[in-house]
């Protein structure tokens, strides 16, 4: 709500100033679902991460069998055989764990890099095509509506940062 308020806030003031701001938005997740680009990347993406979940439940079927076979064993086994068998299911239970959290994990998971790696592109694309609109259209200021406000676009004309630091710096 605080965000909201100060983007209506930012919004008016610029004509409080007697300065007309044109300002746009976007909604990224009906571009992100529209664009042939971005729907060929999801569903690569998909494809891999159906490809990791299905060796994964593969893995634990596995497990699971193992286990039900060492339970049938057990009485005919000797105390050396069944710790044996259960560091061979503890290691593989261990395997598994460490592939899932080699695939999944967060947020250093090879899912999460394949994401980035999939997505730049089509990122770039959608962040050039919103520049060009934005340049066209004469807006100084892009914003991105679905989920929090992001600021996608802005006129360099309207950066302060350097002069916050200046300021900073100069401890005023």
């Amino acid at each position: 709500m605080k965000k909201y308020f100060a983007l209506i806030l930012f919004i008016f003031s610029g004509t409080l100033f007697g300065q007309t701001q044109k300002v746009g938005y976007v909604d990224s997740q009906i571009i992100l679902t529209q664009l042939p680009a971005a729907i060929k990347a999801q569903g690569d993406l998909d494809a891999l991460t159906n490809l990791w979940s299905n060796q994964i439940d593969s893995m634990k079927l596995a497990l699971q069998q193992q286990y039900a076979d060492v339970q049938k064993q057990l009485a005919t086994m000797t105390e050396e055989q069944k710790q044996i068998k259960q560091q061979e299911l503890l290691n593989l239970e261990q395997q598994i764990y460490t592939f899932q959290n080699q695939k999944f994990g967060q947020p250093n998971g090879e899912i999460f890099l394949k994401q980035e790696e999939i997505f730049e592109p089509v990122k770039s694309k959608i962040y050039a095509a919103i520049e060009q609109v934005a340049q066209d259209e004469g807006m100084q200021f892009i914003f991105d509506k679905s989920g929090d406000v992001i600021l996608l676009y802005a006129d360099s004309a309207f950066d302060i940062t350097f002069k916050v630091l200046d300021q900073l710096k100069r401890g005023k």
